[in-house]
This record gives C-alpha cells, sequence and structure tokens, in this order.
C-alpha cells in the first residue's frame, strides 16, 4: 500500500494540474485524528459485518443514497434523484454525471474513471454473488436476499443476471418482491457502496478505490496501528457557496481497543475527539476539566449520546445444552445487571437490559411497543434463575459442565465478563471459563460457533427494529452446520418469530410493520438466544475547534463537511444570542 499511496498522489496531482482550479473553503485544510476501538475486519463493501470497517469504508466508498449524519435522513449521493412507484415495489435512481473513482493505475484515462450504469450493475451482481467459501455476502443477506426481483436466483446461479436491477442511460431501477420502508436505508449502508467494474476486473478490488471525499492513504502497523485517509482533489460535492468537499485534507484513524489509552491520547491532544470514555476516569474527565466545558467560548464540547447499539452476549445453540429455552431464561435471570451498570460501566449507558433485542430510544424508532416488550424481559431474579435450571435437569449445576465465554479484550469488555463469570458460579453454581481474542478472531469464532457464550455489540444500521431482528431470522441461518453462520451467529430457527418478522417486511403501512416487529421480538423473549446486558449511551467529546462534526443514534460519522476552527468570543456569543 506505500506504494500505492505515492501512486495515487501523483495522479492527483497531475489531475488537479489539468482541470480549473475549484473554489476553497476559507477553513479548508488540516486533519483530523481520532481513535476506533479495533481495526476494519474487511475493506470489502459488500463483506462488512461489523461497524468498524463500515466507519472507516463509509468515508472512501459512496451508494446511491447516504445519511445526514445530523439529522440520519436520506440524501442524494451518487445518484441525484429518485423516484419510487405508489406500491413501493419499484425505484429508479437517476446517476450524477462526471463522478470519478479515486485514481488508480488500472483507469489509462479520466473517462476510465467516471462512474457508469456498469458499475452499479456490477457491484449489486458481485454482493448478489457467494464468496470463494461459498458463502453469503452482506449485500445479499442484509439487503437483498428475497427483497430484490431475482437476487435469489442469480445467488442460486439460475439466472446469469439480477432480473430485478435494470440499466437504461444513466438510471437505474430496482423492483422488490414486496415494499420495504427501509429500503433506501439498506442503499445507504456500506454493503451497497458502489466499486468499479474496471477495478474488479483488472485483479485490484483490493487497493479499495471508491468515489468518496476520502481516498485510502497510508496504512501503519505495528503496536499502535493507524490509517490516514487523504482528501480526494475530484469529489463531485459542493457545499451550498460553490466551495469544494471534504475540507480536511487528511483523516487519520489510530486502533487502540483500550479506553485509557484513548483517553491519554486525547488529553495529550493525540487524538481530536474521543467516543466513550474508560469507566474508571469519567468522574475525574468531567470534573477536572469543567472549566473547558463551561468557559465561553468552550474548550471542549460534551454530547452525551444514546445510541441505537446493543451490547449482549448470545449463546451457540448448536450446543445441546443451550437448545433448552429453560437454560438459557435461566442464564438470563441470574445476571444482575443494574451491578454491572453500576459498578463497572460507572452508569455510562443508555439503559440496562432488561427489554429486548432493540434498545429503547423511543425518539429513534417512533411507534414501537417498548413498554409491552419491557414487561417479557429479563431482570436479576436467582430465585427464577435456581428453578428453570432445575426444570431443565441440572439442580445447583450439577452434570451441566463448563461454559466457555468468547469476548474481545478492551477495558470494558474485560470486566463484564470477569462479573458475569462469578454471577453465574454464584446463582448457577455453573463454571464459566474466559477466553478474550482479538475482535476479528472473536466474530470468526462466533460465526463457526468455536465457543458457547460469545459476546457482541450491535449498532443499527438503520432506525429500524428490523436492524436488530434480522439476526435471529431462521432463513439467514445456513443449510450445513459446518457453515459460518454470517448474520444469525446463534442459529436461532423460531417459526412464530419468523412469521412475524416476514409479515412486518412485507406490510405497506409503517405502522403495521412496527407492530408485527414487536410481536417478533416478543416471541424472541419467550424463547431467548441472547442475554440483552446494557444499550450504549458513550460520552462524546470533542475539541471545539471541530465544527461540523455530529454526533447521532446511530453512531454515524461523516466528515464531509468538517472543519477546523478556534472559536472567538465574539463569534461564540453571536451564536448564543441566535438560540435565544
Amino acid at each position: 500500500m506505500k506504494c500505492i499511496l505515492l501512486f495515487y498522489l501523483l495522479l492527483v496531482i497531475i489531475s488537479s494540474c489539468s482541470e480549473p482550479e475549484k473554489k476553497q473553503f476559507k477553513y479548508a485544510g488540516g486533519k483530523i485524528t481520532m481513535a476506533l476501538d479495533n481495526e476494519p475486519t474487511t475493506y470489502i463493501p459488500r463483506k462488512v459485518m461489523d461497524y468498524y470497517s463500515a466507519a472507516v469504508l463509509s468515508q472512501i466508498t459512496e451508494g446511491l443514497v447516504g445519511m445526514d449524519s445530523k439529522t440520519t435522513k436520506i440524501v442524494p449521493r451518487l445518484a441525484k434523484s429518485w423516484t419510487e412507484s405508489e406500491d413501493g415495489k419499484v425505484y429508479t435512481f437517476t446517476l450524477r454525471e462526471n463522478v470519478k473513482f479515486h485514481p488508480h493505475k488500472a483507469f489509462k484515462s479520466d473517462e476510465d474513471r467516471i462512474l457508469t450504469v456498469k458499475d452499479v450493475l456490477k457491484s449489486f451482481e458481485l454482493g448478489c454473488s457467494a464468496d470463494k467459501k461459498g458463502r453469503e455476502c452482506a449485500t445479499y443477506s442484509m439487503v437483498c436476499k428475497s427483497i430484490v426481483v431475482g437476487a435469489d436466483n442469480y445467488f442460486q446461479k439460475k439466472s446469469s443476471k439480477i432480473s430485478g436491477i435494470t440499466a437504461k442511460g444513466n438510471k437505474i431501477t430496482f423492483k422488490l418482491t414486496r415494499s420495504d420502508h427501509n429500503f433506501l436505508y439498506k442503499l445507504a449502508n456500506v454493503n451497497s457502496a458502489i466499486i468499479s467494474k474496471r477495478i474488479v476486473e483488472s485483479g485490484n478490488e483490493s487497493d479499495v478505490v471508491g468515489t468518496g471525499p476520502f481516498l485510502y492513504g497510508k496504512y501503519r502497523g505495528g503496536d499502535q496501528a493507524s490509517l490516514v485517509l487523504i482528501k480526494n482533489q475530484d469529489y463531485y460535492l459542493k457545499d451550498t457557496k460553490g466551495n469544494a468537499l471534504p475540507y480536511l485534507d487528511r483523516l487519520e484513524f489510530i486502533f487502540q481497543s483500550r479506553k485509557m489509552e484513548q483517553l491519554e491520547m486525547f488529553e495529550t491532544g493525540q487524538i481530536d475527539l474521543i467516543l466513550g470514555l474508560p469507566t474508571s476516569r469519567i468522574t475525574r474527565m468531567l470534573e477536572g476539566r469543567i472549566e473547558d466545558f463551561n468557559s465561553k467560548p468552550p474548550k471542549l464540547i460534551l454530547a452525551n449520546n444514546p445510541l441505537l447499539e446493543t451490547n449482549y452476549y448470545f449463546f451457540n445453540l448448536q450446543d445441546e445444552r443451550f437448545k433448552d429455552p429453560k437454560v438459557r431464561k435461566a442464564f438470563n435471570y441470574a445476571v444482575d445487571k443494574q451491578l454491572i451498570g453500576r459498578e463497572i460501566l460507572r452508569n455510562q449507558y443508555y439503559d440496562i437490559g432488561d427489554y429486548g433485542i432493540t434498545p429503547p430510544i423511543s425518539k429513534a424508532i417512533k411507534g414501537y411497543d417498548f413498554k409491552s416488550i419491557k414487561k417479557a424481559g429479563y431482570s436479576f431474579d436467582p430465585v427464577k434463575a435456581r428453578k428453570l435450571l432445575t426444570e431443565a435437569g441440572y439442580p445447583d449445576g450439577e452434570g451441566f459442565g463448563s461454559v466457555e465465554l468468547r469476548y474481545s479484550i478492551n477495558d470494558t469488555h474485560s470486566a463484564v465478563a470477569d462479573e458475569f463469570s462469578k454471577q453465574i458460579a454464584k446463582v448457577l453454581k455453573i463454571n464459566v471459563n474466559i477466553d478474550g481474542s482479538t475482535f476479528e478472531q472473536l466474530i470468526k469464532d462466533g460465526e463457526s460457533g468455536n465457543g458457547d457464550i460469545f459476546r457482541l455489540g450491535w449498532n443499527a444500521d438503520y432506525p429500524s427494529p428490523e436492524s436488530f431482528l434480522v439476526n435471529y431470522y431462521g432463513k439467514n441461518v445456513p443449510d450445513d452446520p459446518n457453515e459460518p453462520s454470517r448474520v444469525n451467529k446463534s442459529r436461532y430457527k423460531n417459526p412464530v418469530f419468523d412469521e412475524f418478522f416476514e409479515r412486518a417486511t412485507g406490510t405497506k403501512k409503517k405502522s403495521d410493520q412496527l407492530k408485527y416487529f414487536a410481536k417478533a421480538e416478543l416471541a424472541l423473549l419467550q424463547d431467548p438466544p441472547f442475554i440483552p446486558l446494557w444499550y450504549t449511551g458513550d460520552i462524546g467529546i470533542t475539541n471545539s475547534y471541530i465544527r461540523n462534526f455530529h454526533f447521532n443514534a446511530l453512531n454515524y460519522m461523516d466528515f464531509t463537511y468538517v472543519y477546523i476552527k478556534e472559536w472567538t468570543e465574539t463569534e461564540y456569543q453571536k451564536k448564543m444570542s441566535s438560540k435565544k
């Protein structure tokens, strides 16, 4: 990649010299650095199944539509406009003109770099094809499967093209088997990002070439891995005054799993913003720098950000012991989540996991029946836990054997795993061996069932219960038990849940959809394949000189409009006056 970076920079310089100079924003330039807990597990959009890959790739690649990071509403991206049929089954997108892929040696001319409908068709054909190991890609399983006409036949190699995705001129049309209220959000997800047909066919897809505001720059490995992205000089979007975007010259991600290390980097100026604080330092940080938050203008900006993210443990349902719902219920009742929230998380969460898998953020998912779902949830009840385990044939844990808990190592997850082990031993008399690994290894082990219980945090791709419930849809379990299960990792199958889930995804009215999703989640809780622990509510802190950066419930980050500018007292007073 080092040689590629130099090649990219050379091409950018040559390209920028051959075109008229773009109008630049007064405060354009500079670099922002932030930390992510883990490195991306893949740089291929159609394979992305984790937050960290999505966070990085969403700066480099784009779909037909995108999201506004402030409002989380759908906005145009590679498509400048679109239409939707009255029955919600046909979407037609009109591509922008002269959108260019990032420079690469595979392109022999600037014309080769221009986005066309062929690139869109190729992207979805690849996304609806099995990978080298015969597994579904995320584009198929999360976006197109049973929704886009012809996608299933194409995946099964019964047809040579996806009949429901067609092109005419600069227009792309998607025909759906049913209306889908979340289809545009699915197209805004990184799994639906458009890649270059020419790049793929030249065998260079691993070089990470997109159309987004930043180019893949330089990766540095080692103990402190990082990735630098560089400004796309040919980016097509402009601000309302005609200034070139993005404003920043560089964007750097530092990959550091330990929150204490991240905080030290923030306090020493190595990173410009921090998402989530180490629990042991929350009070010291907030109270110790109170003047930096309260000064006018402030030096630091605090955001207590509720997220559509659930932290939970899921059971390996290939394990005979966990096939009994009574055992899974016993484990749920045996966990004192209030203690975990108080003593380990230090109250840095949105809510305790006494609901279901969908975070109870009513502002983000309006109209969802969280009240009924909480009644069906599991709070700490050691008496019920022991009774259920006895009914399952394991009084005081006799004959149950040990359990292996797999988790990704960091300060919080390690402490929670240790506390979980102690609680299960105390309440159920069952020994839990905890085994930490890298995040990437945890995902592989979870998909392959290499363990008994697994930790996971799921962040919604769009504001709907579907983004969580899809992980338990029975048709997302592979027929071969030896094949990794990428979406439904617990390999959960419940015909009652599946029926309500299918009714929800097939209904025309959004209110009916939410009603059926709630019924599906209630069925899920009667036969729980997981233990909800807590719903994330991160404390985010940014230096005040970072402008136009927005926290949101989806934890979606967009640096296209972000710029650097210190506040003056006069400017700040003017801003405060305008809010009154």
